[in-house]
């Protein structure tokens, strides 16, 4: 615990440590210059240099205070989840889930009791909802979108099982 405590220190304190040594650093110089006699002979330019320097601090010490944000946004999935989660008809869920079954067109059709145009018209309204280009973009969004579960994946590998037994 006390090993943390002076690096939490000059963390917090940067600036500051780096005002104090910069500080120390000018009165150093300004002593080795015999400060009494530049401020006699000089002293307009002097305190002209020193004035130009301090607004020249100061000007970019608010630059870089006004520049920087002031909150930080952090966007998980989870609050793209709840935002963007569309609206979706039973009909076009059934088709989002035989989908996710790897079914094709035809055996959609044949499973939904619809011609296989509906099918097309249903994929179609998924992939714009979904934001979709291809099946697997719309099965992957649904997915975190939270409109499949888990187990439709289990129920495709099973086709998938059925369909390519192992040689």
């Amino acid at each position: 615990m006390a090993i943390t405590r002076p690096v939490k220190f000059t963390a917090r304190h940067k600036h500051g440590l780096i005002y104090a040594v910069s500080l120390a650093t000018v009165l150093f110089v300004l002593k080795w210059l015999e400060f009494r006699f530049v401020i006699i002979d000089h002293a307009l330019e002097f305190y002209t240099i020193c004035i130009a320097l301090l607004f020249t601090l100061v000007g970019i010490w608010l630059a870089l205070k006004l520049a920087r944000p002031k909150v930080k946004t952090v966007i998980t999935a989870e609050n793209t989840v709840r935002a963007v989660a569309p609206e979706l008809s039973r009909r076009e869920m059934d088709v989002l889930e035989a989908l996710a079954k790897g079914l094709s067109n035809k055996e959609m059709a044949a499973a939904l009791f619809v011609s296989e145009n509906t099918v097309k018209t249903h994929l179609s309204n998924l992939f714009v909802k979904l934001g979709a280009n291809r099946r697997t973009q719309a099965i992957d969004k649904a997915k975190k979108l939270g409109l499949l579960s888990s187990s439709s994946e289990q129920v495709k590998n099973d086709t998938l099982a059925k369909n390519h037994p192992k040689v």
